[in-house]
């Protein structure tokens, strides 16, 4: 194995020259297959000169080594090593290698999201599963693979529920901050993204939790295990750097799923015209003043954060009368995801903007749409 100090005496490689870790283990695994020892050697060699501290990497290297005594036929085959730290390593490589034979096709689009608004430029999607985060970019509405990274997340997996379960939520969440490098203890690494964990969904369902960040790894570690956080998302410090150019604090929404879900554009682009005559249908109906079709749009199970019931959250929103009921409402900058971890559930996020006469009122409303029997109907809404 490579020593420490001798480690610390080469000058860093230059990130723009720096190979990407998984497809280099894809490749030294290649030549090993195809009996090219020494072309894996001087593979992982290449990679360890990029990054020092990639504790995989070095195990990799060991396992060469090795092979030139004896054969080796398993991931860490180093005798007297720490069992658990050899099952971390273990599953880093499984989850590195499994994520990229299985890639999103690029035809195909995340079925989590239906619609940006325009001025949202990127989305992430986080599949736990794969320990894996896709960063796609919003094109004239059309949305583009742009890259991808490895991730890990909480030590007892998803669905937090509450403060100190070491799970990572699943949800829809946006980017609400960014805390640099200089204001952090080194071990979050290159800096953190805050997400807005407890969400509406969250609040209503009991979730407590709070400190769920998108962030970075301590100086001395590359990589952690898939599973080895407290509940935040945890990207390698060079990946996170690259990643911040793809944030917009506010806007910027951060999917977190248990196993990302990919669809063709055809089946994207009827789900989401079902979704947006859904929320056309309750702005008409909002907009009769009428409260039976108004009520009409709302579940028997919806439940403000608050906890009052569609009837007390209406009264308590109405719309201002006018003696010729000359109102208008307009939806404009609307997104839409799919929720992930439930069956037929979205979330819509709109501007609504009110005319009564002379008087106009715009508020930002977030509503989430259940699908009962054969209809659709919102479960919780807030304004934002």
């Amino acid at each position: 194995m490579i020593s420490s100090s001798s480690l610390a005496k080469k000058a860093p490689t230059p990130p723009a020259s720096r190979p990407d870790p998984d497809t280099m283990l894809i490749q030294v695994y290649k030549d090993l297959a195809a009996n090219n020892l020494s072309q894996a050697e001087a593979k992982i060699d290449a990679l360890l000169e990029a990054y020092p501290n990639f504790h995989l990497a070095h195990l990799i290297r060991g396992d060469l080594l090795l092979m030139h005594t004896r054969p080796v036929t398993t991931l860490g085959a180093i005798e007297k090593a720490p069992a658990d730290r050899l099952k971390d390593l273990r599953d880093e490589a499984m989850v590195r290698l499994k994520s990229l034979r299985q890639r999103p096709d690029p035809d195909l689009v995340p079925r989590a999201i239906l619609q940006l608004r325009d001025d949202q430029k990127y989305a992430l999607i986080v599949d736990t599963k794969q320990s894996r985060l896709y960063v796609y970019h919003n094109q004239a509405g059309q949305l583009k693979l742009m890259t991808d990274y490895y991730v890990s997340q909480g030590k007892l997996g998803i669905n937090k529920v509450k403060e100190g379960d070491q799970k990572t939520p699943v949800g829809v969440y946006h980017i609400t901050s960014h805390l640099s490098r200089k204001t952090l203890p080194d071990f979050y690494g290159s800096g953190a993204l805050p997400i807005n964990y407890p969400n509406e969904w969250d609040k209503i369902n009991g979730r407590s939790g709070s400190g769920i960040w998108l962030h970075g790894t301590p100086s001395n570690v590359y990589s952690r295990p898939p599973l080895a956080s407290d509940g935040c998302v945890v990207l390698t410090n060079p990946d996170f750097e690259k990643l911040q150019s793809s944030i917009e604090i506010g806007k910027t929404p951060v999917i977190i799923t248990e196993q990302a879900e990919f669809i063709n554009k055809a089946k994207w682009n009827g789900e989401r015209t079902i979704a947006t005559k859904m929320i056309d249908g309750w702005r008409r109906d909002m907009e009769s003043m009428n409260n039976t079709r108004i009520l009409a749009n709302y579940s028997q199970k919806f439940k403000s954060v608050l906890g009052e019931d569609s009837r007390t959250w209406l009264n308590k929103n109405k719309l201002p009368q006018h003696a010729t009921n000359d109102i208008s409402i307009k939806v404009r900058d609307m997104s839409l995801f799919r929720y992930p971890g439930q069956n037929d559930m979205l979330v819509s996020v709109f501007m609504q903007d009110t005319a009564v006469g002379k008087k106009k009122v715009s508020v930002r409303k977030r509503q989430y749409w259940a699908k009962e029997g054969m209809q659709w109907k919102i479960i919780a809404e807030n304004n934002i």
